[in-house]
């Protein structure tokens, strides 16, 4: 087949008609997806919430407070959803820069292991504190945490309240989420940039 040919039979819609679909996938742009499904479960989640507490009961059980309450706490963790979403959608902007990356997949990957460290612990710190301050304030004498059993056995309290617990436990897990999911993305992104300064190098020494 000539050079002529084989332009032609480029040209031919039934040699091309799934080329788009082939620059979309050999591109940083199908992973732009991911970011999107992303985002938008973070917007689910507090509707989810919903459906969850009023099938278990709860607020039938425990009267005005735990609705208000529960309100109070929904809005909490509609902001964190919405929060999310912000999150999820803006970094996806960061996708563009390794479009024409010899190394895609590795780089891209660290992006959203960083981006889900960032999401989760922004989650524990916005739900922890804020739905913690909520249970402290309202619900000090029905939201309690038994410690005499299991591993608590040792301690000669009957309970814990949940609220501080939250607020204490939520800080420290957002923090820790943030830093390790962050470690382990720039791990991965040295490994990327190795290869990437690896392949630059190699070209030039062939020139």
């Amino acid at each position: 087949m000539t050079e002529i040919d084989r332009n032609k039979s480029h040209e031919n819609p039934f040699f091309s008609f799934a080329k788009p679909y082939f620059d979309f996938i050999g591109k940083g742009k199908i992973y732009s997806i991911f970011y999107v499904v992303m985002a938008f479960l973070n917007l689910l989640y507090p509707v989810a919430v919903i459906f969850f507490v009023l099938n278990s009961g709860f607020l039938r059980y425990y009267g005005a407070r735990a609705v208000i309450a529960f309100m109070l706490s929904w809005l909490v963790i509609a902001f964190s959803g919405w929060v999310g979403f912000q999150l999820w959608w803006n970094r996806k902007s960061n996708l563009r820069r390794y479009e024409n990356s010899d190394f895609i997949a590795t780089p891209v990957i660290s992006e959203i292991l960083q981006t889900f460290g960032e999401c989760l612990g922004s989650f524990f710190i916005i739900n922890g504190v804020g739905v913690g301050l909520i249970s402290t304030v309202l619900l000090w004498d029905i939201a309690k945490i038994p410690l005499y059993r299991g591993p608590f056995r040792m301690f000669r309290y009957a309970n814990l309240s949940f609220g501080p617990i939250a607020i204490v436990g939520g800080l420290i897990a957002g923090f820790i989420a943030i830093i390790l999911f962050r470690f382990i993305a720039e791990q991965i992104k040295i490994l990327a940039s190795i290869a990437n300064n690896s392949k630059d190098i190699a070209r030039s020494l062939r020139k």
